[in-house]
């Protein structure tokens, strides 16, 4: 009897989600809105930023994305690794893929998903959370089609950040058959502070 006790205050915090229909009238957050003191109502529960207790999405002006080169030597393909960090104070939902364009002196190259399970992620105020983009290197000794650039745009946004490219140079000549450059989802590439 006294464990049934002991779970009765844990399933209301377990089922914010519900109550969610109601007219939200402070969609961005507040101070105090992160769980603390709801009186075991359920009305505030977990580490959300609205009144209902779930985290707003991650807006592209709210991250600061970054790129470096991650290759591993020796391994037959480029990694590029793209970070994004929390900067808009405010803890924030993101999941999926991100856009990710890359810059050639023949145009625009779109990267494919790379088709791996995306999770959903609350990313705290101040910490990143990061993806990879994997592309073959060029080594057939001719001069490729060179990169130029990277145009990053955050899952379920529709704003875009151009950034410079950290990786090889460039990407060898395929025979049109698809891009060989691909994108992991969003938590792909491990969490960083």
């Amino acid at each position: 009897m006294p464990r049934r006790a002991l779970r009765l205050p844990l399933r209301p915090a377990a089922r914010p989600l519900r109550p969610a229909r109601r007219p939200r009238a402070n969609q961005g957050g507040g101070k105090g809105s992160a769980g603390k003191g709801s009186g075991g109502q359920g009305t505030a529960a977990g580490a959300g930023s609205n009144e209902n207790g779930k985290a707003g999405k991650c807006r592209t002006d709210e991250l600061k994305i970054t790129a470096t080169d991650s290759t591993i030597t020796g391994d037959p393909d480029g990694t590029v690794a793209v970070q994004l960090k929390n900067t808009g104070g405010r803890d924030c939902a993101i999941s999926g893929y991100a856009g990710v364009d890359l810059k050639t002196n023949a145009g625009a190259l779109s990267a494919k998903r790379s088709g791996e399970q995306a999770t959903s992620i609350v990313l705290k105020s101040g910490k990143s959370v990061a993806f990879g983009i994997n592309y073959p290197l060029n080594t057939s000794g001719g001069s490729g089609v060179r990169i130029t650039g990277l145009l990053v745009t955050p899952p379920n946004e529709t704003k875009s950040v151009s950034l410079p490219w950290p990786g090889a140079g460039s990407l060898p000549v395929t025979n049109g058959s698809g891009s060989p450059v691909k994108v992991g989802p969003v938590g792909s590439a491990g969490q960083g502070g």
